[in-house]
């Protein structure tokens, strides 16, 4: 058996708090926090503290999925960039840059949350960007 504790940073918001990812033969068993870390100074949110649970929840999604009829069927990440940005700029083209909305998430990282505002306003041609955090 190998067991092994993983520093890495907690990506539930934008606070980048320090955690442990404690891994046994290669699946996540749990997480700690990291006392000497500058931010979370040793203390975890409840989104920390589960992190284990939303990383290997047996439901979670792992591969795009694109509507067919009624139903969703797997696809490349390219086929549905690909559809993602036809569609986006389809739509900007017919009604208008101001009827598309983006909103970020608290799972990325400031440096993600800044490239898509950038995307948002230089590609799709809108002000129209928000994040769901209100921290």
């Amino acid at each position: 058996m190998e067991y092994k504790n993983v520093l890495t940073t907690c990506v539930y918001c934008g606070s980048g708090c320090g955690l442990y990812v404690q891994v046994l033969d290669g699946e996540i068993v749990g997480v700690l926090p990291v006392k000497e870390h500058p931010i979370s100074r040793g203390k975890l949110c409840i989104k920390g503290w589960n992190a284990t649970d939303f990383a290997t929840h047996p439901d979670r999604l792992t591969t795009p999925l694109i509507r067919d009829g009624d139903d969703f069927r797997a696809a490349t990440w390219d086929e549905a960039l690909t559809l993602v940005a036809e569609r986006l700029l389809a739509i900007r083209d017919e009604f208008g840059p101001d009827s598309i909305g983006v909103l970020t998430s608290a799972k990325c990282t400031n440096e993600e949350n800044y490239l898509l505002q950038k995307l948002t306003r230089a590609v799709l041609k809108t002000n129209s960007v928000d994040h769901c955090a209100r921290l």
